[in-house]
């Protein structure tokens, strides 16, 4: 149901046009709850919106420190799944609902953030299960610097204008498109071998990829809305089909799993600290942009300040709590800002019945089980997608860059060197083991040389002019 499938009523209008039909007032208004007939099919809406993507972080850092997909005990990549439901649905919780100063009160979704994947990969390559200690640790550590920066979110944001953090978007987009490629070739387990790269494992990946494109330009309404999930069970059908699939590993899942603290135990790196601990400056600019583009295009109004304390705050406590319980760092997401667009509809209301779906789910391994059986290729099918249209939103925001020849030389500088380290890590070997795993993540090093030349360069004043003017 979107509120523009009626026609729009009278400035001033208090009762809807028809029967069960809400006015363009109370459709903009946040507390307003549309009733469960409405509330329940959208909030699973905004589910399917973002599932994917939620899971996809936790799937790649198990696969980049040795137990992903293929591996003997898929046990640790399961209970990183369940988590990543569970709090993202958890955090939701605390955006929609509000817990004292967190949470904006608005119908924000979190879900497990791709921005710090540049950061934590080098952390745990190769390193197995022993390396998530250090990463939970830090995301521990990172959501409550986080969580202190949301009360002081309006003095750092002029340093972060849409050069930087579109550049930041650009970086991430761009640093894990290799991932989504390994992965539609077959994987880490297949390199070196004659199944890497085989026919059968692109057509998988391909089958994904075409699924989706169909469904998002030619599908109405859900099937546009979740066409990612609806590629990889396209795919993962097709798998099925081909003898691929095994469903062994959700036989012998439980049915509810309780969340331990600590589960991967207490290990602090200062790398994994630092890396995140800056990466947070980046989220937290994320949820502005979220929060502020929510505001705008639905209620029709400029977010308030309260908001924006409680957006970025929501987002640090949610990442500290995760962080205890083994998962990864949350942030708001921003295709379900979309999706409100769309749909015309922002009741917080809905977003917290997603959210209560999405802690279901993430207290039911078997679900985590089932994802586990997904061939790595369907996987890479829809991480080509997703990583795709991170960088395309990254050229979305840095369209409104006046791209003076000052504004040109900081960002093509700051793109080379981040891109450089990260495709050359072995260029400074001889650094101490912190430096080099910040500097190789390639996010952060381009980042901070961009917000540094930013604050310093004369010119700053010119901004946020299109080039076209």
């Amino acid at each position: 149901m979107t509120v523009t499938d009626f026609p729009a009523p009278d400035a001033g209008a208090t009762q809807p046009l028809h029967a069960g039909v809400m006015t363009a007032a109370q459709a903009r208004d946040p507390d307003y709850f549309p009733g469960l007939a409405v509330a329940i099919p959208l909030g699973i809406q905004h589910v399917l919106a973002m599932f994917v993507s939620n899971l996809t972080p936790a799937i790649i850092v198990a696969g980049a420190a040795g137990f992903g997909f293929g591996s003997p005990d898929p046990s640790a990549l399961i209970y990183m799944i369940q988590m990543s439901m569970l709090f993202a649905g958890v955090a939701t919780l605390i955006q929609t609902i509000g817990v004292g100063p967190a949470g904006a009160r608005l119908p924000i979704v979190q879900g497990t953030s791709f921005a710090f994947l540049p950061v934590m990969i080098p952390i745990v390559a190769g390193q197995g299960v022993a390396a998530m200690a250090q990463l939970t640790t830090a995301a521990v550590a990172g959501g409550l610097f986080h969580t202190c920066v949301s009360f002081f979110i309006g003095r750092i944001r002029f340093a972060l204008p849409p050069m930087i953090t579109g550049l930041v978007v650009l970086m991430i987009g761009l640093s894990l498109m290799r991932v989504g490629v390994q992965y539609a070739a077959g994987g880490v387990p297949a390199q070196g071998t004659p199944a890497y790269g085989a026919g059968a494992s692109w057509l998988l990946a391909g089958i994904v990829v075409f699924t989706t494109l169909g469904l998002s330009f030619y599908g109405r309404g859900i099937w546009s809305t979740a066409s990612v999930l609806l590629g990889l069970i396209a795919g993962y059908a097709a798998a099925a089909l081909m003898g691929r699939v095994s469903l062994d590993s959700v036989g012998t899942a439980g049915w509810f799993m309780v969340p331990s603290p600590f589960h991967f135990g207490f290990s602090v790196s200062a790398s994994a600290v630092l890396g995140f601990v800056l990466m947070g400056f980046i989220s937290a600019i994320e949820s502005i942009g979220g929060v502020s583009a929510i505001c705008g295009s639905s209620a029709g109004r400029p977010a308030t300040d309260r908001e924006l304390i409680g957006a970025t705050c929501a987002d640090g406590v949610g990442t500290a709590i995760a962080g205890v319980f083994g998962a990864m760092p949350n942030t708001s997401f921003s295709q379900n800002v979309g999706l409100i667009a769309i749909t015309g509809i922002m009741s917080r209301h809905i977003v917290t019945i997603g959210a209560i779906f999405l802690i279901l789910c993430g207290l039911a391994p078997k679900i985590g089980a089932l994802i586990t059986t997904i061939p790595i290729e369907v996987l890479g099918g829809g991480v080509i997608v997703m990583f795709g249209m991170v960088a395309s939103a990254a050229l979305s925001m840095l369209a409104s860059v006046a791209w003076t020849q000052r504004n040109m030389l900081i960002f093509g500088v700051s793109l080379s060197i981040g891109i450089g380290l990260e495709l050359e890590p072995e260029a400074i070997s001889h650094l101490p083991e912190t430096l080099r795993i910040v500097l190789t993540s390639g996010v952060l090093p381009a980042a901070v040389l961009a917000v540094v030349l930013n604050l310093l360069v004369p010119g700053r004043a010119v901004e946020a002019v299109p080039a076209t003017a």
